[in-house]
């Protein structure tokens, strides 16, 4: 079900040029189609962990689909700009609400152990989304239309909330405590104007008047959102999740660690396309191997995870994506397909190390009480570092371009953008290697819940408590 709102989120870009033709009006000018999506995306996220305490998450993730599915109808029949931003926003608030939900179900129905082995089969669209958009998105507009960029979800969409309906477990929500209206729309205020800010940033330029009064600003409505969240009796976000040394630094992790991981993603076609020349489809089947060297490495993660634990395996893992991203720091306008192709596949394997260990490890010593909170938490944070990602590829990009040289960048500046993301997973490594994973070992290694207890204890008890 993550699959499509992964994939809409970057399968649009691809289909700008042609809906500046259709609407007769520059690619700059559809800036808005790209930016509302995680701007209302990050601006939903907050209210998900309230909604599946109430509601339940497998009603919260069915209503999200569907709202998704119904908003993609209408941004493909959209007939200006004005109708495709506003059909935008509501898939993005749809995404905001989905994301989170369908990780709560996930991790709140399985034991620690039973996580590891599910998020191997998780993450095979998890990877294979971003992977295929570019590829997808360029088959479509080609042979198509940029409409069907969002009609293609429909029908991949329907047979999920089929599936959903009929087999999802789920109970049918509680009384989670008074909903925090001011918290919400703190959150949501400082989250999305942040996000506006981080994403326009690079386009824009750091010291434009737009960017700096959304920083300025998303900085103080966030202090004042956590202030309020800290202070108040139920908050919409239970920011003293936190407090638990495991779950901040893994949160941590994600935070810093998806930005060269992503950035490489990001950068990887930029310099194919850019700096070699190469096509829309030459640059995605030459970054499509990163998810096979994902895939491969996620069956080992899932077998080693117990017995080394996630900080051994992180930890070795962003020191690979460090040592790869060195060796693209040395590719120039002559190197080779294959030799670009093999080394995504590399990045593709140590990243592998990445995924699963931090997501498990994060929820180890959460009650099963706060999953929902623990999982709106982690989505707020791997949107972060997602928003991050491009930023900071985009600023590397421009600084590394002399003034008098033509708008393109030079090879050198995505060397240098190369070396920028390298150094960024080496101090992520280094960190990861301090993570405290004792308890993610033997929860792992029993089968424990996320509350601590023995999942065979807990099911021999509930005939005889109810």
């Amino acid at each position: 079900m993550t699959f499509i709102a992964i994939v809409d989120g970057a399968i649009t870009t691809v289909a700008l040029p042609s809906i500046a033709r259709q609407f007769d009006l520059t690619t700059a000018a559809l800036d808005g189609v790209v930016v509302v999506y995680p701007v209302c995306l990050a601006m939903a996220i907050p209210a998900s962990a309230w909604l599946v305490g109430r509601y339940g998450g497998k009603r919260v993730l069915l209503t999200a689909l569907v709202g998704f599915l119904v908003s993609s109808t209408l941004c493909g029949a959209a007939a200006g700009l004005g109708q495709l931003v506003a059909y935008r926003a509501v898939q993005g608030v749809s995404a905001g609400l989905l994301l989170p939900a369908s990780a709560a179900l996930l991790f709140g129905t399985f034991t620690a152990a039973e996580q590891v082995r599910v998020s191997r089969y998780m993450i095979v669209p998890q990877q294979i989304a971003p992977a295929a958009a570019p590829i997808l998105g360029g088959l479509l507009v080609d042979h198509l239309s940029w409409r069907w960029v969002f009609y293609v979800n429909v029908p991949v969409g329907l047979p999920a909330v089929v599936f959903g309906a009929l087999f999802l477990a789920g109970h049918h929500g509680g009384r989670p405590g008074r909903f925090d209206l001011p918290g919400l729309l703190l959150s949501a205020a400082a989250l999305g104007t942040v996000m506006f800010g981080v994403c326009e940033g690079p386009n824009r330029g750091w010291s434009s008047a737009s960017v700096v009064t959304a920083l300025t600003l998303g900085a103080v409505l966030l202090t004042a959102a956590v202030t309020h969240q800290l202070r108040a009796t139920e908050p919409l976000l239970r920011l003293r999740l936190f407090a638990d040394r495991l779950f901040r630094d893994t949160n941590l992790l994600n935070l810093v660690g998806l930005v060269p991981i992503l950035g490489a993603m990001y950068l990887g076609p930029l310099f194919l396309q850019q700096a070699q020349g190469r096509t829309a489809s030459e640059s995605g089947l030459a970054t499509f191997p990163e998810a096979f060297g994902v895939l491969l490495t996620v069956q080992a993660v899932g077998v080693l995870y117990a017995r080394v634990g996630p900080r051994i395996i992180v930890g070795c893992g962003t020191a690979g994506v460090s040592a790869v991203l060195l060796l693209f720091a040395g590719c120039d306008a002559d190197t080779g397909l294959w030799t670009f192709r093999a080394y995504m596949f590399l990045l593709g394997l140590a990243m592998g190390c990445f995924f699963i260990p931090t997501t498990v490890a994060s929820l180890a010593t959460v009650d099963r009480a706060d999953l929902p909170q623990a999982t709106t938490l982690n989505t707020v944070v791997r949107q972060t570092g997602g928003a991050l990602a491009p930023a900071v590829v985009t600023t590397a990009l421009v600084l590394g371009t002399p003034a008098t040289a033509a708008a393109d960048p030079p090879v050198s500046a995505y060397q240098h953008a190369y070396l920028a993301l390298a150094a960024i997973a080496a101090v992520t490594a280094v960190f990861a290697f301090t993570l405290p994973d004792g308890p993610a070992r033997a929860a792992a290694r029993v089968g424990t819940t996320t509350t601590g207890r023995p999942a065979r204890f807990r099911r021999r008890r509930e005939p005889v408590d109810s």
